[in-house]
């Protein structure tokens, strides 16, 4: 069984992980791992994109099967994109290797 796993990738302003954890979660995801971060925009960068960035973040890292990263992205994209509170940016990232024990899991899933 040849099985598709996507790497989806949130940044959200700080605060704002467990709206993302949830989505994800109603969407189909098991879990999710958060990661504290800072923004490197500038003063000068945030005059000229004329939006106010805050430099605390939070990186969510969500590990799915290929068939639930669409309905998960359109969610997030809702739920906690740039139109909201969270100004959430989102992308994938292909798994082209997992250990097994990652592995196993989605198999049973699938079955």
């Amino acid at each position: 069984m040849d099985i598709k796993l996507y790497n989806i990738v949130a940044i959200v302003n700080e605060g704002y992980s467990d709206i993302v954890i949830s989505v994800a979660k109603d969407n189909g995801a098991r879990g999710a791992t958060i990661i504290p971060g800072n923004s490197s925009v500038t003063g000068d960068a945030m005059k000229l994109y004329g939006i106010g960035v805050k430099p605390e973040k939070e990186i969510i890292l969500i590990l799915v099967n290929e068939d639930i990263v669409e309905n998960i992205l359109s969610s997030l994209y809702d739920k906690a994109g740039s139109n909201t509170d969270a100004m959430g940016v989102f992308f994938t990232l292909p798994v082209a290797h997992a250990s097994e024990n990652i592995l196993n899991q989605y198999k049973q899933k699938k079955n």
